[in-house]
């Protein structure tokens, strides 16, 4: 469980494939603070750490995240959000986060304001999950829904955000991952009971 508050922005050093399994290899920002079999949220998506090197840490990504997530398109140097696993006395500043990863968007309009930024994401099946002022995590960042129409939401990004997130990397066509609020989830099922 994560809170959508990135920690640090990393880039990725290393992919490979062994034995028909993707492993990513990123930069270790925690230093000692991590452990093998640790949970961290990776653009959104909770990975477990499988090795731990002096300065940098391994993934294994199972073939179902790859069809998953954006990570399919994921390279060498991309900057990655990360955010480690949520603790049962720690505030919650944004909302709770599962790291399952419902789907993807792409970035459909950036909009720079005086002071803020709107981004446009298009993504097909929204509707039932959003309301507007509700919570939508987008890279596995914590963020509150401006606007929403049939397939395009908008959210505003405060330059704290902007800065300290990979948002300000994005471009028009990028893809993200998208995790929906969680109450909207389970209340979907149990309607259709």
């Amino acid at each position: 469980m994560f809170t959508g508050i990135i920690e640090h922005i990393v880039k990725v050093n290393k992919l490979y494939y062994y034995k028909k399994k993707l492993f990513i290899e990123f930069y270790n920002p925690f230093y000692n603070k991590i452990r093998l079999g640790q949970s961290i949220s990776h653009n959104g998506i909770c990975l477990t750490v499988y090795n731990i090197f002096s300065y940098n840490y391994l993934v294994s990504v199972s073939e179902e995240t790859i069809c998953c997530t954006n990570i399919r398109f994921l390279k060498r140097k991309d900057l990655v959000n990360l955010e480690r696993s949520l603790l049962i006395n720690s505030r919650i500043d944004g909302h709770l986060v599962k790291g399952h990863v419902d789907t993807t968007a792409n970035v459909f309009k950036i909009v720079k304001l005086n002071g803020s930024w709107l981004f446009y994401f298009k993504c097909k099946n929204i509707l039932k999950y959003v309301i507007k002022k509700g919570s939508i995590t987008v890279n596995g960042i914590s963020l509150t829904i401006v606007s929403f129409e049939k397939y395009i939401f908008s959210v505003s990004i405060i330059p704290y955000t902007y800065i300290n997130t990979n948002l300000h990397f994005l471009k028009v066509g990028n893809v993200v991952n998208i995790e929906f609020d969680i109450i909207g989830k389970y209340i979907e099922k149990f309607l259709k009971k």
